[in-house]
């Protein structure tokens, strides 16, 4: 079952609920998932965001495995 057809599921079963106790419940359950929290950021964090944004497209960046690679050859060498 995918994800679309689930939801369609639980919307159409849900609708057919009357009970405010269980309804209420469902709801707890939903706001807990879907409550996004808001990140509140320092001038100085949000500088340092950009900065690490930019470096990225300037190609001074280098993913985990490369990265990984490279502190256990300095590792070794010690």
């Amino acid at each position: 079952m995918t994800a679309i057809q689930l939801k369609k599921l639980l919307v159409h079963r849900i609708s057919e609920i009357n009970d405010v106790s269980f309804l209420k419940a469902i709801k707890t359950i939903l706001d807990s998932k879907t409550d996004a929290e808001v990140l509140k950021l320092t001038e100085d964090q949000r500088q340092e965001i950009m900065q690490s944004k930019k470096e990225i497209q300037e190609g001074l960046s280098m993913d985990h495995e490369t990265l990984d690679k490279k502190v256990a050859k300095w590792a070794s060498a010690k």
